[in-house]
């Protein structure tokens, strides 16, 4: 069966349509916002979905506008545009690095985000939005370190990845030593900040990440066929009049952007930048970056792993980075095991 179409415009411009695609973006888009209905009326003060619905269409009470509109839909809106950049952002890494294993986890964007945080927080003793920064200027700084080590008459995927693990293996250490010259107070605090949490999110948060998103979103799907060309080299990409390096630098630029940025939001929140992209390319059965569906399930995953940490545990609520963590941790095991009987490692 079919599941590409071709859709003419009167004008008489041609797109092809992947029908198989569009649905599950559809269906993960639902999943998502029906997840954060019920993440909206999870707490200490239970919210039935209807109600938190009308809540959210102005028909609530005063107690439920308050703590929906207020205190949890915040929290949500955060949970999802992390999702969305972390999927999106994992999608350019993999595709541009032609690496499963190049996502920000490996590259060491996050770590680098991190050490941002920690000097605020060690050296300086930051705010809130003093860390924010940090995460944002470090995750921007070791992306740039990563781009100039890897260039050599363009930048190629496994040199990428290969400069990146060693970033990443300096910025930890990096991360370590500053984590031991802090106090208790602020070795406790960086500790629950690099574990990754949607803790105490509010609109300083949201409006931020939505208009980072509002950019770079539209900016990273205008160039997704170049990007889809440059799969095949890049040769056939410049016969086929893509400007590679032009597309490459913007869209790791894009990339780098959106990580930091999910990753100051939320601290370094793992694996879902590793596995969205590899689980929407699994349900959509489509080669090439597919950056709309791995934006959809990184979304849908962070905040059915928020929902997960809140409620699997009791009144221990835990982080939503462990619950990530162990979950991305059991899927690249089932991943390795899957690959290793296809006899392809």
């Amino acid at each position: 069966m079919k599941t590409n179409r071709a859709v003419r415009s009167p004008g008489g411009l041609s797109v092809r349509l992947d029908v198989r695609t569009l649905v599950v973006v559809v269906l993960l888009l639902v999943a998502a916002l029906a997840a954060s209905v019920v993440l909206i009326g999870t707490g200490d003060f239970e919210i039935p979905a209807a109600d938190v619905l009308r809540t959210l269409f102005g028909e609530g009470n005063a107690s439920q506008e308050f703590i929906v509109n207020e205190l949890r839909l915040p929290r949500v809106l955060v949970g999802l545009l992390v999702g969305a950049s972390l999927g999106l952002g994992g999608a350019l890494f993999q595709a541009i690095s032609r690496n499963p294993l190049g996502s920000p986890d490996v590259l060491g964007l996050g770590q680098g985000a991190t050490a941002g945080a920690l000097t605020m927080i060690v050296l300086f003793s930051g705010g809130a939005t003093q860390v924010t920064l940090g995460a944002l200027l470090g995750g921007l700084v070791t992306g740039l370190g990563i781009y100039l080590l890897a260039w050599k008459q363009g930048v190629h995927g496994y040199r990428l990845v290969l400069v990146g693990i060693g970033m990443s293996a300096i910025v930890t250490a990096i991360n370590g030593y500053l984590l031991t010259r802090a106090d208790i107070v602020d070795a406790a605090r960086a500790v629950v900040w690099m574990t990754g949490s949607l803790d105490g999110r509010d609109w300083n948060q949201v409006w931020p990440l939505l208009a980072l998103c509002a950019v770079l979103v539209p900016l990273v799907l205008a160039n997704g066929r170049g990007l889809r060309m440059m799969e095949m080299g890049d040769d056939i990409s410049y016969a086929l009049g893509v400007r590679v390096e032009r597309v490459r630098m913007l869209l790791l630029v894009a990339a780098v952007l959106l990580t930091a940025a999910a990753t100051a939001a939320a601290g370094p929140v793992s694996f879902v930048a590793l596995t969205a992209p590899q689980l929407a390319r699994r349900l959509t059965r489509s080669p090439g970056p597919n950056l709309l569906p791995s934006l959809c399930m990184g979304a849908a995953l962070l905040i059915t792993a928020d929902w997960i940490s809140q409620r699997a545990f009791g009144a221990d609520q835990l982080p939503v980075g462990v619950v990530t963590g162990v979950l991305g941790g059991v899927y690249l095991l089932w991943l390795l095991v899957t690959e290793r009987k296809a006899g392809r490692i």
